[in-house]
């Protein structure tokens, strides 16, 4: 049975399970990339998880660090983060955490200036789907052709792909919506 990783980016994609917080840098050092797609019910290690593979790769140009890294990430029309927004409407909720700590990891990423990292948002909605068509936008919301923020996995993992094979955003972040 071939793993999740694998099925998304092909049967040769070398997959490492293992515990995120336990990873070292001889597990990854053979690794052009390491996607850190990391979720926990606390919040706090996105953080957690972030400094520790910079610290693993300061001055590694080898390998590139890849961070998903959600929407309330992006800038709304006064360029504000779309955070702010989200904490007003759903102060409280007991998922909050996880778009605030990564709001937080996103900020700490912008200063690391000696790794080579990419931060992949994709736009309000994620869903399951097929790769189809996709286009590639920066820091602001993007609506697809029916007005509406959705990423399907699919598009989500490609536009991903197109980014590892083509190199155009090393210490940027690039979002994606469906076509």
């Amino acid at each position: 049975m071939l793993k999740k990783g694998q099925k998304v980016f092909g049967a040769d994609a070398k997959v490492l399970e293992k515990d995120a917080l336990a990873l070292t840098y001889s597990d990854l050092k053979g690794f052009d990339y390491v996607v850190d797609a990391f979720a926990s019910p606390k919040a706090y290690q996105h953080i957690d998880v972030a400094t520790n593979l910079i610290t693993m790769f300061r001055e590694n140009t080898a390998t590139k660090l890849v961070f998903i890294i959600g929407a309330s990430t992006l800038l709304d029309d006064d360029g504000q983060p779309m955070i702010d927004t989200v904490l007003k409407k759903y102060a409280g909720q007991p998922w909050i955490d996880a778009p605030v700590q990564q709001s937080h990891e996103f900020e700490y990423l912008k200063w690391i200036d000696n790794v080579d990292w990419i931060a992949a948002t994709p736009q309000n909605e994620l869903i399951e789907g097929p790769q189809t068509n996709f286009k590639i936008g920066g820091d602001h919301p993007m609506v697809n052709k029916d007005g509406k923020e959705t990423t399907t996995i699919g598009n989500f993992a490609a536009a991903i792909v197109q980014e590892m094979t083509d190199p155009k955003r090393i210490r940027q972040r690039f979002s994606v919506v469906d076509a």
